[in-house]
């Protein structure tokens, strides 16, 4: 009997994932969309993250929130900007829309570029020990972006190709007015979101084993990042601008994963030239000692 109830209740938990009912939370007389709130619990995650890893390694906890003070707000704006720039085509005719930025529509590599690189500027300006406190920061990014992800779960956008696999995402009418007679589709939130965190673990766990250089997980994210979006990407349908027919998208990933490694390799030969000028000084000082 009770196999009986539970077989097909277990059957249709698994079936599909459902779609949130509502984008906002009304609190009293305050209304917050969840896409926003989304956002800034992965900047709070990512703060709380980065103040503890870089008090670990004898930093001021105090730092981190005076570096998101200019990184946060720069990374938004430059998602915005990210956004406009490759979709600019949907807002023709409504061009006041592009500031809605509540509403959705935040490019990431915009974003990762300019808040990473206002981030990088404000702590060399002010002195502090710009490669850890990189490594101690990097992996607090791709968790972010897993929690950011879950604002476009809310406002049922940015899915995949359809699909009837069985975590495949439900998507109400209104929101797949191109696709009128598909129901469910490829959960690319989800994708993005649990390759985002395991990222974040590979980098933590490489970090505590000490094999890299000071700095080496910044471009070691990049290409890891440019890795999972550009296979996320493949899973798109939606409308998306294309350069010789290939979309944006996959064309940053391409690039972010193609600078990571050089950069990457690069800040390892440098450290190996830098190790054998040390080794070679050495012997010239052992050398005058013995003459």
């Amino acid at each position: 009997m009770i196999a009986t109830v539970l077989t097909p209740l277990a059957a249709s938990v698994v079936a599909s994932i459902p779609s949130p009912s509502s984008s906002s939370l009304s609190l009293g007389p305050l209304t917050f969309t969840l896409y926003g709130l989304m956002i800034a619990l992965g900047v709070v995650a990512a703060v709380e993250i980065s103040r503890r890893r870089w008090e670990a390694v004898g930093g001021n906890g105090d730092d981190i929130a005076d570096l998101a003070k200019w990184g946060v707000p720069a990374g938004l704006i430059g998602a915005r900007i990210y956004h406009l720039v490759t979709d600019w085509k949907s807002y023709q005719g409504r061009w006041i829309d592009g500031f809605k930025i509540w509403e959705g529509g935040l490019g990431i590599p915009g974003g990762l570029i300019l808040g990473v690189g206002v981030g990088y500027l404000y702590a060399k300006r002010r002195g502090w020990d710009v490669p850890r406190l990189v490594d101690c920061v990097i992996p607090s990014i791709p968790v972010a972006q897993a929690i950011g992800r879950l604002g476009n779960w809310f406002n049922q956008e940015v899915y995949g190709r359809q699909s009837t696999l069985p975590w495949a995402l439900e998507i109400d009418a209104e929101h797949r007015s191109d696709f009128p007679n598909d129901t469910t589709f490829h959960p690319t939130f989800l994708y993005e979101g649990l390759f985002n965190l395991a990222l974040a673990y590979a980098l933590i766990r490489l970090d505590r084993k000490k094999i890299l250089k000071p700095g080496q997980l910044l471009p070691l994210w990049i290409a890891g990042y440019g890795f999972g979006r550009f296979l996320v990407e493949s899973l798109r349908s939606d409308f998306a601008s294309e350069i010789l027919g290939i979309r944006v998208n996959h064309w940053a990933s391409g690039i972010a994963m193609v600078v990571g490694l050089a950069w990457f390799f690069a800040m390892e030969r440098k450290a190996d030239d830098t190790d054998g000028d040390a080794i070679d000084e050495a012997d010239l000082d052992e050398a005058d000692l013995d003459a």
